[in-house]
């Protein structure tokens, strides 16, 4: 992907519609900044920093959370992994100590393309599809989480994720 938003890039499909278009995340391009930083009235002391999401809406706010069971409105993207749900009740849960920056991650605008987009570029061979672990959210180090995922999907992905990034190395 020669775009450098996506270079190297995880992304967590969370919507994909042939009619609708898809949505997802990036998961794998932090941002030194604190979530606490651009909305002031959240209630906490801890460090919950954001993660650029991709280059669409760059002026919202989602997240990606392990506690679908405590916030409704939750999207259950797959078992143990959930997207947005009440900010209210979020507000309430971190103030609450029930939400800690280790199952919860914040993004600062999306990944998105438009009815039919994302099917044109995996059928042009743009992406790399494979499935998603929770570890890949909560737990694997960004900067480590695109050679993971490659290592896991095996065969000659695994020696694609082992190239460095100048490909005058190779």
């Amino acid at each position: 992907m020669r775009d450098s938003n996506f270079r190297r890039s995880v992304i967590c499909l969370c919507e994909h519609s042939t009619e609708e278009g898809s949505l997802g995340f990036i998961l794998n391009k932090p941002i030194n900044m604190k979530v606490t930083d651009l909305i002031q009235d959240l209630p906490t002391d801890k460090d919950f920093f954001v993660r650029y999401g991709g280059p669409v809406a760059t002026n919202t706010i989602h997240y990606i959370h392990s506690i679908g069971d405590l916030l409704e409105d939750s999207v259950e993207i797959m078992k143990g992994v959930y997207w947005g749900g009440d900010f209210e009740k979020l507000k309430f849960l971190i103030e609450s100590g029930l939400v800690t920056p280790q199952n919860i991650r914040f993004y600062i605008g999306y990944s998105g393309w438009s009815p039919g987009q994302l099917d044109e570029e995996m059928e042009y061979g743009s992406w790399v599809s494979g499935d998603l672990y929770p570890n890949y959210v909560f737990k694997t180090k960004a900067k480590n989480l695109w050679k993971q995922a490659l290592t896991n999907k095996g065969d000659t992905y695994t020696v694609i994720a082992q190239m460095p990034k100048g490909i005058s190395l190779n």
